[in-house]
C-alpha cells in the first residue's frame, strides 16, 4: 500500500494519492478580493492545475465539498459550477455555509478524484 503526497507544506499536502484516489486539499479563490463568480471561477482553475498533475481531470471526480462563505452566493456559483462541469460527469456533491479562515473568502472546495 503506498500513499504519495505532492507539493507538500509543514501544514499539508496538496495533493494525496491512494489506491488510484486523488484528494485535494481545499482550494480557495486565486484573488479573494474579488466578488463570488471571479472567486468561484479562479477556485476552479486551480483545481483544474491540480486534477492534471495528479494525472486526473473533471471527469474523474467522485465527490465535491463546497463551503460558502453565505448561501445569499450560492445562486451564482452554481452558474460557475454548472458551466465548468463536463455533462454527464457531475460528482457527488454536499454545498453548505461556513466559516472561511479569512474574511475576504468566499467560497472553498474540497475534491475527490478517480486516477484517470
Amino acid at each position: 500500500m503506498t500513499i504519495e503526497r505532492q507539493q507538500i507544506s509543514e501544514r499539508m499536502s496538496r495533493i494525496v494519492k491512494h489506491n488510484g484516489i486523488v484528494y485535494l486539499c481545499g482550494q480557495v479563490p486565486k484573488d479573494a478580493s474579488k466578488d463570488i463568480t471571479e472567486q468561484t471561477v479562479t477556485m476552479l482553475d486551480k483545481v483544474d492545475e491540480l486534477l492534471l498533475v495528479a494525472g486526473s481531470s473533471r471527469e474523474h471526480m467522485l465527490t465535491v465539498t463546497i463551503f460558502l462563505k453565505s448561501m445569499k452566493d450560492f445562486a451564482a456559483m452554481n452558474a460557475v459550477w454548472d458551466a465548468w462541469v463536463p455533462k454527464g460527469h457531475a460528482p457527488a456533491r454536499t454545498c453548505v455555509e461556513g466559516a472561511m479562515a479569512r474574511e475576504e473568502l468566499l467560497v472553498e472546495i474540497s475534491v475527490t478524484a478517480a486516477v484517470k
